[in-house]
């Protein structure tokens, strides 16, 4: 059956779709638990050295881009030349027993709570190949069952300017597809999924393999592709943020469009297509 194929429908009853495969569905709750690991491991890994930089090397004494600190008794967070107070959240904050403590994420959001670099690291690599070997399975997977090019590719009408700035538009006013506009990816979802799936994504595997001594001896061109190691931390700390971004912005999509609804259907594969308002 296809991802969109109707069921069955219930006598006088909602008009309920396949929407979601069972690879979309697996793939999108092993991400959930997986990238929430390598996120709160990833910020303890940050920790110990909470500086960003650009090129190939970059120690204390460099011009850092973004760092994350505490002088004084108070927090900061440091990007270019803008600084921002941020005692109590970020650089300087209290622990469970109301400890300040000097460091750049708080313990809340970190894997393992108390400072472990080498604990971290273990849980970040661990399930970096989770993450990397189920985006690679994922994607063959969808280029040979069809999804990528028949759910997720915008169809060139889709693209047009005017086409795009109507749903942006009817997105802005929280104006959601219902009937038979519900049961496809509308252009913008497509974009989204597609920006993770194609760049966000390999973007956080190329640079985390980067910044990797053993697989750049293998693949020294990770070096030059991103023009060099520091170059690679940086961009695998925007590409995570990023994520985190799509991540809050999806979940905000969800509840506004009926959360049982979304959920149920990334669950069971089954969604109810809103109906149509009569006026």
């Amino acid at each position: 059956m296809s991802a969109n194929e109707f069921s069955p429908p219930i006598a006088d009853g909602p008009i309920v779709v396949r929407r979601h495969r069972l690879s979309t569905r697996l793939w999108h709750w092993t991400n959930v638990v997986v990238f929430l690991v390598m996120l709160m491991s990833g910020l303890m890994i940050f920790n110990a050295h909470p500086r960003l930089y650009w090129g190939d090397y970059g120690a204390n004494p460099d011009p850092a881009w973004l760092q994350i600190g505490a002088e004084q008794e108070r927090g900061y967070l440091r990007v270019g030349t803008l600084q921002v107070d941020t005692t109590g959240v970020l650089g300087r904050w209290q622990n469970a027993e109301g400890a300040w403590q000097n460091r750049a994420f708080p313990h809340w959001v970190t894997i393992p709570s108390s400072y472990n670099l080498a604990l971290s690291r273990r849980w970040h690599l661990t399930f970096g190949w989770l993450f990397a070997g189920g985006l690679a399975l994922y994607a063959l997977i969808s280029l040979v069952n069809g999804h990528l090019r028949r759910d997720l590719l915008p169809k060139r009408a889709e693209l047009a300017p005017s086409h795009l700035l109507g749903d942006i538009a009817a997105h802005a006013r929280l104006k959601f597809p219902t009937g038979e506009a519900a049961r496809h990816y509308n252009v913008l979802q497509k974009l989204a999924y597609l920006s993770v799936l194609a760049v966000l994504l390999p973007v956080l595997v190329l640079t985390g393999l980067t910044m990797s001594p053993t697989m750049v001896a293998a693949w020294p061109w990770l070096i030059d592709l991103f023009g060099g190691r520091q170059s690679a931390r940086s961009i695998h700390f925007i590409a995570a943020f990023a994520m985190v971004a799509f991540i809050f912005v999806h979940l905000a999509m969800v509840v506004l469009a009926g959360p049982i609804n979304e959920v149920r259907s990334m669950i069971t594969g089954r969604y109810r297509l809103p109906q149509e308002k009569t006026r």
